[in-house]
């Protein structure tokens, strides 16, 4: 008897790693909590990883809110402007970042522990007004975790749920090539 319907799947190959594997259908109905961490994570890198100097220091604030002591302290050490790649500093030229993320997937721990993300997202560097953008593509590792919500009503506003970032790894996926980036600004 013949095949009665054709069944489509989308194989996936990572730029830099060339590891290959087959993207899952979404079928439209995800797990709640599965949903709303994507939620959490989207809003938290596309704030985080951004830079406005008219927003950083709320944009600070926010990401805090997110983090566990110890990457709270980490974040700390990368905003203060004794350290030289601090954003404040490194963008003291007026340049702007907007990130747009691309995809959000789970893992699942060998202990059955699914706490694991690995988030593809597209920074968006612009020198100056009018300037052309420049666009580069990054991958994120997080750990993340829920705790209990935060007591203080300026906190609990930007995460009400207690979620937090337990660890945050991000690193440039693969070298921009020049020629995609037209491309891509017509997608943005």
């Amino acid at each position: 008897m013949p095949l009665k319907r054709v069944d489509p799947f989308v194989v996936r190959v990572d730029n830099t790693t060339g590891i290959v594997d087959v993207v899952p259908v979404y079928d439209g109905r995800a797990a709640a909590q599965e949903s709303v961490t994507r939620y959490f994570l989207t809003h938290y890198l596309t704030v985080c990883e951004r830079f406005n100097f008219a927003t950083a220091e709320s944009d600070y604030e926010e990401c805090g809110a997110f983090h566990s002591p110890q990457r709270n302290q980490i974040w700390y050490a990368q905003w203060t402007a004794a350290n030289p790649s601090s954003p404040l500093n490194v963008h003291k030229d007026g340049s702007t970042v907007r990130v747009q993320v691309k995809s959000v997937s789970f893992f699942t721990r060998a202990s059955g522990l699914a706490d694991l993300a690995q988030v593809r997202y597209l920074k968006i560097l612009r020198q100056g007004i009018g300037a052309e953008e420049k666009f580069s593509d990054w991958v994120a590792t997080v750990q993340y975790a829920y705790a209990e919500p935060a007591k203080d009503p300026k906190t609990r506003r930007w995460n009400p749920l207690g979620f937090k970032i337990v660890d945050f790894k991000s690193e440039p996926e693969a070298p921009v090539d020049e020629s995609n980036d037209k491309e891509r600004r017509h997608d943005s």
